[in-house]
């Protein structure tokens, strides 16, 4: 009778064992309604090895409802149907919802916890700004972080508006971290982002540029000391990248002012992979200048010594090699540069 017994319950027990992800008490269930998405797909995937997987979530009628199994709290993206990402976080047993519309694809309120619930709240206050300025955002971004240093939330908001941009300020956001608890600064963003503002620090204004070695179009390597003695204007582009091709445009403007001016070069250095990719776009957006591209990419050896880490950034290098400015803003690069160059010999 005991083997009886034995044979009747094993079904039972094989799915008390196996049960499906919503009978789990660990299990995450994630619901929402996005007024536009209709019947379509959204992927969630996660941002470090704390959610090694990518989660597909089928949407009918604009709501979806889906369970997940986190081992502990993770910041987790969101992707919608047209490309835009969305932070969310979630922890065991937690019951997070989203709502919002593929109208306003940045403006989703989530809820559930209160790392998700800061975040909207944060969001919703630049909503209600309609269109401040870079350094209004930079302000209220730092409030937050200074008022939320033990929440993940302010994690993805130090990388997204401080970290990001193309001069940020490493010593403030290292000072920041030095101020997080021990259980965030064990996560691996930020390791990542300790690593990214040691590379920032590389090329920061008032630092010398490091030796760097690249081919041009024909094959001959380009250094600093090809252009002694110059003022030198330092891009980095890439074919495929939207902004890049923006600030091509811009730039052609800087070396069709100077370009008579023998006090001042400029180099363009492509991340590339493709050699006619690259060609095509100098001949399409006349880039009359100097350029080099060692089809590596990221994995360039210029890419890795000089620590870039976006597209586009430029640097305006004095003769002595300093750094003297640090922008992927043409504009600002004139700027600092009517104001360092040396008065036209007579």
């Amino acid at each position: 009778m005991k083997h009886i017994h034995f044979i009747l319950l094993l079904p039972l027990l094989l799915l008390a064992a196996c049960g499906n992800k919503s009978q789990n008490p660990n299990a995450v269930s994630l619901s929402g309604d996005i007024k536009g998405l209709g019947n379509d797909t959204l992927y969630l995937f996660g941002t470090d090895q704390f959610y090694q997987r990518t989660d597909t979530i089928v949407v009918k009628d604009d709501q979806f409802k889906t369970t997940l199994l986190p081992d502990t709290m993770v910041m987790v993206m969101l992707q919608l149907p047209n490309g835009t990402e969305y932070p969310l976080f979630m922890d065991k047993g937690e019951k997070i919802k989203v709502k919002g519309s593929m109208a306003e694809p940045h403006s989703m309120e989530i809820t559930g916890n209160t790392p998700n619930e800061e975040l909207t709240a944060f969001r919703q206050e630049l909503k209600g700004m309609a269109q401040p300025s870079e350094s209004i955002v930079e302000k209220k971004a730092k409030s937050f972080i200074e008022s939320h240093t033990s929440s993940l939330s302010a994690i993805y908001v130090l990388e997204k508006y401080l970290a990001q941009k193309p001069r940020p300020d490493c010593d403030y956001i290292k000072g920041i971290i030095e101020q997080m608890p021990g259980e965030l600064k064990d996560r691996p963003a930020i390791s990542e982002l300790s690593n990214l503002m040691n590379k920032a620090e590389i090329t920061a204004e008032g630092k010398n540029i490091p030796f760097f070695s690249i081919p041009d179009g024909e094959g001959k390597n380009i250094t600093r000391s090809t252009f002694r003695n110059k003022y030198l204007l330092l891009h980095f582009w890439a074919s495929w990248d939207k902004k890049s091709r923006e600030a091509n445009a811009s730039l052609r403007r800087v070396y069709l002012q100077e370009k008579d001016n023998e006090d001042f070069a400029m180099l363009g250095i492509s991340l590339d992979t493709n050699r006619d990719a690259w060609q095509q776009a100098c001949q399409n957006d006349s880039l009359d200048w100097q350029q080099a591209c060692d089809f590596e990419s990221w994995n360039s050896d210029v890419i890795s010594r000089l620590g870039i880490q976006t597209l586009p950034i430029s640097l305006l290098i004095t003769p002595t090699g300093r750094i003297e400015a640090r922008n992927a803003d043409s504009n600002a690069i004139l700027q600092e540069w009517e104001r360092i160059k040396p008065e036209k010999k007579k």
